[in-house]
């Protein structure tokens, strides 16, 4: 099946790069074009694509918000792009339902793989970006139960009683950023078990995706 991509930056230049990157993939085309947050969201609403790769800093509406709306209102997956691997707005991207954040030097094959496992419902999660945005911005957010008194031992927390001591040690490799690669290596397990506790963890948290992951393990402090 074909990926159809919707491309939101304020600068055409950039989105003329990525077209010529994307339109010479044959399983990927690029459905249409958007220059500020506002155009992105009627443009998903009109083409339907199935990833939106959206810039954070434009004119008006910004990637922020247009996400938000984005994912209010339709199936399409979002990824962030930035030019700085410590934005901020990368992060707040993530928390507003973003599938992934990419710079936007990323090698062709890169961009292509990432819009190929956001289609196909993963999430992409670089471990060098994970663990820098974590480090910058865990004090700047003040949403969640981090931000006033993480539990003792965060193990006992309502919303982690359900994991097995397996799950529990690979969310926090999750936590990291780590790939399930990484984690089979560090806890002596296969690859294929990884996923299948990432998939037990993900279903009994209620979480969309690797993401989420990361972001609720910093909210209860186990970052």
């Amino acid at each position: 099946m074909t990926i159809r991509v919707l491309l939101a930056d304020d600068l055409p230049l950039l989105r003329a790069g990525f077209r010529m990157v994307l339109d010479a993939q044959p399983d990927i085309a690029v459905v249409g074009e958007a220059g500020d947050g506002a155009e992105a969201v009627a443009q998903t609403a009109l083409l339907d694509p199935a990833v939106v790769l959206m810039d954070v800093r434009m004119p008006g509406v910004d990637g922020i918000e247009a996400t938000r709306q984005i994912l209010a209102s339709s199936d399409a997956r979002v990824l962030i792009l930035t030019t700085f691997d410590l934005d901020d707005y990368a992060f707040a991207g993530l928390r507003a339902g973003a599938s992934g954040f990419l710079l936007k030097d990323v090698p062709p094959d890169q961009l292509t793989a990432a819009i190929r496992a956001v289609a196909a419902g993963d999430a992409v999660v670089a471990p060098r970006v994970t663990r820098r945005l974590l480090d910058a911005f865990a004090h700047q957010l003040p949403d969640g139960p981090a931000a006033t008194e993480a539990p003792v031992d965060p193990r006992e927390h309502p919303r982690l009683t359900e994991l097995t001591a397996r799950e529990y040690e690979v969310l926090l490799e999750l936590a990291a950023g780590r790939t399930n690669a990484e984690i089979a290596t560090r806890l002596v397990l296969s690859e294929a078990t990884v996923k299948t506790h990432v998939g037990r963890i993900l279903n009994k948290l209620d979480l969309r995706d690797r993401v989420q992951a990361v972001i609720l393990a910093y909210e209860l402090g186990l970052v």
